[in-house]
């Protein structure tokens, strides 16, 4: 009996460390899937090999060995050789994390809450073992070990009604703190492309004469502003920026009715998040909530003419409207004569008023202009005038990951535009490729959360790049066979194109392929939940 109280023992210690990998790994995935348990299902359901791994069909064995052979020593020692074997494959084949773990408070309770239901596993085998039979315990523990995916789901679900609790005691407290600064002037940002950028414009052109407070990263959900506001703002600040972010219907509302907005920029409106929206017209009215909700009589929406999307949405609320674009001349604030090169780029604003300037700016790209005028827009609310802008333009810097001119060694000069993609930004990065002098190479695996015209507007795309790349690489096998079709109905020539197997092997063969003065785009970087 001692014997098998030590080989059990055993057992549970090896038992542990597959699981803790493997929660790990669920609670990430779980994260990445905003903590909503009907994204994380969609994800189990697509990634069936990631979550029950072929390797963990080695469990079959200690069962196997618990019905024919009367040994609890071999069946436990065997049930613990596997467990750690299995713990070493997990270990030495982990993928790169692109966006890592951040063990939040939420996710300390969340793996307590998980950790807790491990425990009355171990405690239910160790109780069978001991009063009924060996295989009942191992078949427990085996269970545990094959589904932490869903412990967690689970785990998610038990914490919910603390979690609104939580999250509703740090909105109250978010609100305490708006309300204690009457003074402070608050800006929203949204748009399905674009907000990030325009809200790192803003704080330049704005912090040249304001204290201003802005969302870190890509902090633009209730937690994340509401974080924002408890832990940053302070009462010298004369303006609080919010980007809000949306995946569903009502979330940016839910901002909006916290931050208590009265300015509200919207970028732009595009087919993004389509899995979640469904409709083009839900992402339509979502991304107008910024608009419906600013004060009538003194909230300014600050809108881009040029985006139809925008212009064929009719907001109920009839507050000020300011409008800018670079089509359309019938705006606010309007650019012209757009030139750009891999120095930067100059462009001219005139207002509605008639006062007139030149830029120059180290950013890239059409867009950038748009995102740039946005933030003008805001300046001139704020009584600052364009000159005054121009030098807080020319210092820009470019925001990470989008449209990022960088300097690789010898010959490779890189413009970063990994962070994510849609179809309009997408096609305005490779516009900006297809404009540089050199060799121009494009590496992408493609736009993601297209919904089911994903695969259309992939295929489209590609067609579309295929006139403005001499060198073309695709990254992921699976994920880019719509790129592939689109390619070869444009004609483009099948050795100018590679599909590389991951990002590494594209990096190797932009080194292998790259000549005298190339450019190369790097366009939308997956994040971890799309890894093949």
């Amino acid at each position: 009996m001692t014997i098998q109280i030590i080989f059990f023992t055993l057992l549970l210690i090896t038992w542990i460390l597959p699981i803790v990998l493997k929660t790990k790994r669920s609670v990430h995935m779980l994260q990445l899937n905003s903590y909503r348990n009907e994204r994380y299902v969609k994800w189990l359901s697509q990634n069936r090999s990631k979550v029950f791994p072929s390797s963990e069909g080695l469990y079959i064995v200690p069962i196997v060995l618990a019905l024919l052979v009367d040994s609890p020593a071999i069946v436990l020692g065997s049930g613990g050789l596997i467990f750690l074997g299995i713990y070493l494959y997990f270990r030495n084949n982990q993928q790169t994390e692109k966006k890592k773990l951040v063990y939040t408070q939420r996710v300390q309770r969340l793996l307590g809450t998980a950790y807790i239901m491990y425990g009355l596993a171990a405690a239910g085998a160790i109780i069978v073992g001991a009063y009924l039979n060996l295989l009942t315990a191992l078949i427990i523990l085996i269970v545990a070990a094959v589904f932490p995916y869903y412990i967690i789901m689970l785990a998610n679900t038990i914490n919910r009604p603390i979690e609104a609790s939580i999250s509703q005691g740090f909105v109250n407290d978010a609100k305490r703190l708006l309300k204690a600064s009457p003074e402070l002037k608050v800006i929203g940002i949204t748009g399905s492309f674009g907000k990030t950028s325009v809200k790192h414009f803003v704080h330049a052109v704005l912090s040249s004469k304001y204290n201003v407070l802005m969302t870190p990263e890509s902090y633009n959900t209730k937690l994340g502003v509401t974080r924002t506001i408890n832990e940053q703002l302070k009462p010298y600040h004369d303006i609080f920026i919010a980007e809000m972010g949306a995946k569903q219907e009502g979330d940016i509302k839910e901002i909006c009715e916290i931050v208590d907005h009265q300015y509200g920029i919207l970028t732009a409106v595009g087919e993004q998040h389509l899995d979640t929206f469904k409709t083009l017209d839900n992402i339509k009215k979502t991304k107008h909530e910024i608009v419906e909700t600013l004060p009538e009589d003194s909230g300014v929406a600050i809108l881009n003419k040029d985006d139809k999307n925008i212009m064929s949405y009719t907001p109920q609320n009839p507050c000020r409207k300011v409008y800018y674009g670079v089509e359309r001349e019938d705006v606010d604030l309007h650019a012209s004569n757009i030139a750009f090169s891999s120095k930067g780029m100059t462009f001219t604003v005139k207002t509605a008023g008639g006062e007139t300037e030149s830029f120059l700016t180290r950013l890239l790209g059409k867009h950038n202009v748009y995102n740039i005028l946005a933030a003008l827009a805001i300046g001139l609310e704020m009584g600052l005038k364009l000159k005054d802008m121009a030098r807080a333009v020319k210092q820009m810097d470019p925001v990470p990951h989008r449209l990022e001119l960088k300097r690789s060694t010898g010959n490779i000069t890189i413009i970063d535009d990994s962070f994510n993609s849609n179809p309009v930004g997408s096609k305005m990065a490779v516009d900006v490729l297809g404009r540089m002098e050199g060799y121009r190479m494009l590496i992408t695996p493609g736009m993601i959360e297209l919904g089911d015209k994903e695969f259309d507007i992939n295929k489209e795309w590609a067609r579309y790049s295929a006139d403005k790349c001499d060198f073309i690489i695709l990254v992921g096998k699976k994920q880019t066979l719509p790129l592939q079709e689109g390619l070869k109905e444009a004609g483009y020539p099948e050795n100018q194109f590679y599909v590389a197997s991951d990002l590494q092997d594209a990096l190797r063969k932009m080194h292998e392929v790259a000549q005298a003065n190339t450019v190369v785009l790097l366009e939308n970087d997956l994040p971890d939940t799309f890894n093949e």
